[in-house]
């Protein structure tokens, strides 16, 4: 085995079986691009419906009867009532390991400038004297976070979710996380210290599906101070059933994503450093074995390079077996290309997740992309510095869903109220436009509601 120069050591171990899709020489529509480049072989919602419709069900009927049940099911622990008391969350923000509260810290700070930022101004549109049409961002009343459990911790997703909800102007906000046996039912301790350093008080400890459905439904109690309130909005990543019990919500009420599980696609040239791509593309692969890690390049020796240093960093890493289940699995590999332009167009049929540009003039080949649910340009930008300090979000749409969706943000929280006031003479300026109109679509009556302003004492 060749070994890099940056690579730490020479290690024994069974080589990751990392795919290559050959692009090269053909010349592909859209539809066939986006059916090449890699693609997990998922559960699929449909599988998953049923189970997801049936927990609904459950929660509708017998509310907190059934959230027990599912903490007892899913997650081994009794549970009396989901609600964490607020002395737990005290005592997780004091016991915090001062260098994670620091680090939680700056991301609140990065995270709040950047939301900050992003609400779009009020809009007042004068179309002529006495006529005058608003747009006003107004904030919903009330959200549910969901911040997913499993494999690993995420404090870091309690920032995304609400600082954007903060800065949007949310007066209510409630915040859910599955229950861990090992801290006594409650949500992990760093993911309760990160909503009191947010001054998030409304905390459950619920899990998967569930949550989204008493999120959306609510939880009716005889003491009202015990009720989970339902929400206008959920946001939040998560598995396959969360994914599709926020599908299936959809309409009771508003949602970010159906997002899946994560993804990381390079455009790479020449001049990368084949230790760094390879670095990328295992830390994505670190959060799930189906987590996806793409490597788009036209350089058959930068692929051949990073397969050699995938070996070596894989075999080092502490979730190694996750890992080389994640780069071996069929939404893994390297798409090989004939040059720039293919791999733009192979990386906007992909639409990652994460897109990294480490290219030859990143910036400007950054600039040409259309599809990605966030851009990181250049070798000083992986997608860690996204997922944890950046400033931007890392709720993020998966599975080519960025083609047409954004990440999480102010606007997710915020709803466009058009304010509609003209004056008597404004309407009578149009009145014979609107009698026009109302007669060819057979609407007699639109146009007698304007002229009944401007007959009799009107």
């Amino acid at each position: 085995m060749t070994i890099s120069p940056d690579s730490p050591a020479q290690i024994t171990t069974p080589a990751v079986s990392y795919r290559t899709i050959d692009l090269r020489g053909q010349r592909l529509s859209l539809a066939e691009l986006r059916a090449a480049v890699p693609r997990a072989r998922h559960q699929t919602m449909a599988d998953a419906e049923q189970k997801v419709t049936d927990i609904i069900t459950a929660v509708r009927s017998r509310g907190f009867a059934a959230l027990s049940d599912y903490a007892k099911a899913f997650d081994g622990v009794e549970q009396a009532h989901p609600r964490v008391p607020a002395a737990a969350l005290q005592e997780a923000l004091e016991t915090l390991d001062p260098a994670v509260r620091a680090a939680l810290e700056e991301s609140i700070s990065r995270a709040r400038k950047f939301a900050d930022s992003q609400r779009p101004a009020n809009v007042d549109v004068e179309l002529g004297e006495g006529a005058v049409v608003s747009q006003n961002w107004v904030p919903v009343g009330r959200v549910g976070l969901y911040v997913p459990g499993g494999l690993a911790v995420y404090p870091s997703s309690v920032i995304m979710n609400v600082v954007p909800a903060l800065a949007a102007g949310v007066a209510s906000i409630a915040l859910a996380s599955p229950p861990q046996k090992d801290f006594g039912g409650l949500p992990h301790p760093t993911i309760l210290a990160a909503a009191a350093l947010l001054g998030i008080d409304e905390v459950y400890a619920i899990g998967g599906a569930q949550a989204i459905a008493a999120f959306a439904y609510g939880v009716p109690a005889e003491d009202p101070a015990a009720a989970l309130d339902p929400v206008d909005v959920v946001t939040g990543p998560g598995n396959i059933f969360v994914a599709t019990a926020k599908r299936l919500v959809k309409g009771v009420v508003g949602i970010d994503s159906e997002a899946g599980t994560t993804e990381i696609a390079i455009l790479a040239d020449g001049s990368a450093r084949p230790s760094l791509v390879a670095a990328d593309l295992i830390s994505q692969a670190e959060h799930d074995p189906k987590a996806a890690s793409v490597l788009i390049t036209d350089s058959e020796e930068l692929a051949a390079a990073v397969r050699v240093e995938l070996d070596v960093q894989a075999a080092l890493t502490k979730h190694s077996e996750r890992v080389r289940e994640a780069l071996s699995g069929p939404q893994s590999g390297v798409v090989l290309v004939d040059d720039l332009d293919q791999g733009i167009a192979a990386c906007d049929a992909y639409a990652a997740e994460h897109l990294e540009i480490m290219t030859a003039d990143a910036p400007a080949v950054a600039a040409r992309i259309r599809n990605a649910g966030a851009i990181f340009v250049g070798d000083y930008s992986p997608v860690s510095l996204g997922d944890y300090c950046a400033g931007s979000n890392h709720v993020l749409p998966t599975s080519g869903t960025a083609a047409f969706s954004s990440g999480l943000n102010v606007t997710t929280f915020l709803r466009a109220i058009q304010v509609v006031n003209y004056s008597k003479p404004a309407l009578e300026r149009v009145s014979g436009h609107i009698l026009s109109l109302a007669g060819a679509e057979d609407l007699p009556a639109h146009g007698e509601a304007v002229t009944a302003r401007f007959t009799g004492d009107a």
